[in-house]
Parts: C-alpha cells; sequence; structure tokens
C-alpha cells in the first residue's frame, strides 16, 4: 500500500527540461505563459511541458485532451517566430488514470525563437535556467542570432534523427577505417549535443536529395531513351550514377587506314569529375535534384547553387577553391573519392587539352551547370575516318540484372552462361561472374549437362 510519503517521493518535479501546467481556468482555456515556456525550451535545450499536472506534481488530468491538443497547436503556431512547429510534438499521456497532455519541444536551429507580438527584445526571447523561464538580455539576443547565422548548413541539426549509416559503413571498412561514436563526431556527422548534423543526413541511407539522369535521342531533350534515379547514401548515390554513366559511354572505333583505335565518348575521369563536383559543390538547401543529361554529342550536369561567394569563374579555372560543403569535401577526402580540394576543373580542362571542342562551365543564379563535348562527335576535317559506333543499350541496374536472370531460370527450369549474354547483352565473363555469384548466395546450382554447363533454381531441385 503507498503511503503519503512514497506518493510524494515519486512525483514528478519541474526542472530545466520539465513544466508543469495545470489548466486552472472555469473556462478550460489554456494558460497565457504556455509560448512563453515553449519559446524558452526551443531556445535551450528542450524540454517537455505538461498540461494537466500541477506545480506540485500531482495529476489534475485534462477534461478534453483533443481540444487541448488542438488549442496547443494553434496557440504556437500563432504567436512564436519563426515556425517552432517542426520542432514541436504534441501527445496525450494517461497518469494515474487521467489523461494529460505533452508537449515535447526540441532545441530549434533558427534561434532565437520569440513571441511574435513582443519581438526580438527581451520582453519576447526566453530562455531555461534551472526551472525558470527568464527573459534573455540584449547582449544574449544578439550572441544567439551571431552564433545561429555563423552555422553552416552541413553543421546544424538534423530535422530528421532516425538515421541509419550501412553505406558509410561498409565503405569505411574496405578501407580499414574506424567509423564508430568518436569518428562520426570528429567527421562532423553528429554535433556537440550528440545528434545528427544536416552532413550526417547526406551521408545517411536517408538522405532525402536524389540524383536524376537521363538519356536522350538527339540533341534537343525532346525524346527520352531511358532514365534513372538514385537515391540513398550520397556515397551509394555516386557509386551508382558513375555505373549508369559508365555504362552509357559507349566506344567508338575510329579505323584510319589498317590502324583501328578505340575511344569512348568521354574521358572516365572527366565524368567522374564533373559527377563529384555536381555532388560535392551543390547547395543543399534547395530540395531539387541533380540532373545529369546525355545527348547524343554532349553530356550535362546540372547542379543548384551558383558559386560560393566571393569566388568566380576566372578564379576556379586558377584553382582556387572554396567548398559550400567543406565536410563533405573531407569525407570524400578521406575515403580517396577526390585526390585534392580544388583540381577537379582543371582536370577536366587537362583531358580535352588535344579537343577542337572545349567543357563548358556555367553559373547562374542559383545553378552551376558542366557540359562535357563527346569525343566521337565527327570532327570537321576528319572525314576520311570510318566510325563504327556500339549501339545503345537502355541500363538496368545490377539489381535488375540479378533479377532477370532469376526469372528467366525459374520461368524454364533452368538457364545457361550463353542465355544470360542474349537476356542481358553483355560479355562471357560478366555472364560466368554472375551466375558464379548467384551459386555462391546458393540462388542457383551449377550442373553439368555432358559439355553443356547449366544452372538449375535451387527450388527446382
Amino acid at each position: 500500500m503507498r503511503t503519503k510519503e512514497t506518493e510524494r517521493k515519486t512525483r514528478m518535479s519541474e526542472n530545466v527540461n520539465t513544466e508543469f501546467k495545470e489548466t486552472g481556468r472555469n473556462d478550460g482555456r489554456l494558460p497565457g505563459s504556455i509560448a512563453k515556456e515553449v519559446v524558452s525550451f526551443a531556445n535551450t535545450e528542450g524540454g517537455n511541458l505538461y498540461i494537466g499536472i500541477r506545480d506540485d506534481g500531482t495529476i489534475a488530468g485534462t477534461e478534453d485532451p483533443d481540444e487541448t491538443m488542438r488549442q496547443v497547436s494553434s496557440v504556437l503556431h500563432d504567436t512564436i517566430l519563426p515556425d517552432i512547429m517542426p520542432f514541436v510534438q504534441i501527445r496525450t499521456e494517461e497518469k494515474e488514470g487521467r489523461q494529460v497532455v505533452r508537449i515535447t519541444v526540441n532545441p530549434g536551429t533558427e534561434r532565437p525563437y520569440y513571441l511574435a507580438r513582443e519581438g526580438l527584445r527581451p520582453k519576447g526571447v526566453y530562455v531555461r535556467r534551472g526551472s525558470a523561464c527568464i527573459p534573455l538580455s540584449e547582449n544574449g539576443i544578439r550572441e544567439m542570432i551571431a552564433e545561429t547565422a555563423g552555422r553552416s548548413f552541413e553543421n546544424s541539426r538534423s530535422l530528421k534523427q532516425e538515421l541509419t549509416f550501412e553505406t558509410l559503413q561498409k565503405a569505411m571498412a574496405e578501407r580499414n577505417l574506424e567509423f564508430g561514436p568518436a569518428q562520426m563526431r570528429t567527421l562532423g556527422l553528429t554535433g556537440s549535443d550528440g545528434l545528427y548534423t544536416n552532413l550526417g543526413l547526406l551521408l545517411s541511407d536517408q538522405c532525402e536529395h536524389t540524383i536524376k539522369a537521363a538519356v536522350f535521342q538527339g540533341n534537343d531533350g525532346t525524346v527520352f531513351r531511358t532514365r534513372r534515379e538514385f537515391t540513398g547514401s550520397l556515397l551509394k548515390q555516386l557509386d551508382e550514377a558513375y555505373q549508369f554513366l559508365d555504362f552509357c559511354n559507349r566506344t567508338e572505333a575510329v579505323i584510319e587506314g589498317l590502324v583501328r583505335t578505340d575511344r569512348r565518348d568521354y574521358p572516365e575521369d572527366a565524368l567522374r569529375e564533373a559527377l563529384l563536383n555536381s555532388i560535392i559543390h551543390r547547395d543543399y538547401l534547395f530540395s531539387g535534384s541533380t540532373l545529369i543529361n546525355l545527348y547524343d554529342d554532349h553530356a550535362e550536369f546540372i547542379s543548384l547553387g551558383s558559386l560560393v561567394k566571393g569566388i568566380s569563374m576566372d578564379a576556379v579555372f586558377l584553382g582556387a577553391s572554396q567548398s559550400r560543403n567543406p565536410g563533405l569535401a573531407a569525407v570524400f577526402y578521406r575515403l580517396g573519392l577526390v585526390e585534392s580540394y580544388g583540381t577537379g576543373i582543371r582536370k577536366i580542362m587537362s583531358l580535352y587539352r588535344d579537343c577542337a571542342e572545349k567543357p563548358l562551365f556555367r553559373t547562374a543564379e542559383g545553378v552551376f551547370s558542366v557540359t562535357l563535348p563527346g569525343m566521337n562527335s565527327t570532327p570537321a576535317g576528319n572525314k576520311q575516318a570510318d566510325h563504327v559506333s556500339e549501339p545503345f543499350r537502355s541500363y538496368i541496374s545490377p539489381e535488375e540484372e540479378r533479377q532477370t536472370v532469376c526469372l528467366v531460370a525459374e520461368r524454364q527450369g533452368w538457364i545457361t552462361r550463353k542465355t544470360v549474354e542474349d537476356v542481358l547483352g553483355c560479355g562471357t565473363t560478366k555472364a560466368y561472374k554472375l551466375l558464379l555469384e548467384l551459386c555462391a548466395e546458393g540462388v542457383l546450382v551449377q550442373r553439368k549437362s555432358g559439355k553443356l554447363t547449366v544452372y538449375l533454381p535451387q527450388n527446382k531441385l
């Protein structure tokens, strides 16, 4: 049996991140100080505000919790600036058989938050000190503004905190690099508060930005041949987008007399550097996708965000580099994906040094683009050479290739290497490698039938 002394000891109490409010009005309306308390939590370390609990921790409850939540949402939306709602959760809880409303406030990323009617002055800006909500001095307001304004996108707290890092963890392991809480803090994936940053979001498996790639027939972008969208961690997008580009980068045989020279449409390193540039230097405050457009005679990379303020195109060509996302660039450098800062554009130019048509770099308000000319577009004055191009093939991802092979094997009960070559339009080495991988995974089983080797689905044995 609970004694009064036991009950007193187990009661909740107010502290730096907990505040109680009893409705306390005959008409059931909310206490007028609720917005002030939420502002103080958002400007400090966050916390929980309970409606329906008395100051001494005893439970009063709320008569209509749904109406209370509606009022709370309306009050916070209408009386606090900047918008506090992305950092607030409102829910009901049962305590001692009664319904109370809990308002969970996370630290905001656009501090200082303030009461709209009072503005950015001590009467409008509050912080939490112990269990008290106190006005912030004018000097404190200025310091908070300076702190927030000086924080980069990468270092700001991510609004999404349920993140995983399977792709990044695998990339680190492949390079024998440690990856744990300490490394995440060092790389800037988490902040001093232990929460994930926007840089962490970009490298997480839940990254919200994407790359969209399209291949067009001709040079005007009116007829699609194929298109893809790459999602997930920026590292995963980089890998899959490059595979797509490599697949679509056709080889052309140039025959002059008895000499045959094979040359791809675009230098592999030029595609790689243009892709890396579009990922590392884009402005992730924009929500749109990075675009890659492949035409018959040129490739185009379009990333959101113009040059960093103070850097001109002339400075870029001279080797100047001021990354918009230095943390992302540092992670890519650590993984060996970039050699050094500021060399990408100059490397692209050097690859086209002997070509009549040069790469084109353009910047406008909110956008930067790189255009690579196709090296196999027949140049004027070179009519004597015969050009033989690979036919264009629609791209499918490695996973789709596996699914296609398994589907064919399932339907006819078996599959051969030659069948894989015909279905995927690939060479003998790739077909054989894919079949061996499926056998190693237990999906297919290799069987000899005379001189013929067949591969049977596991469920057909």
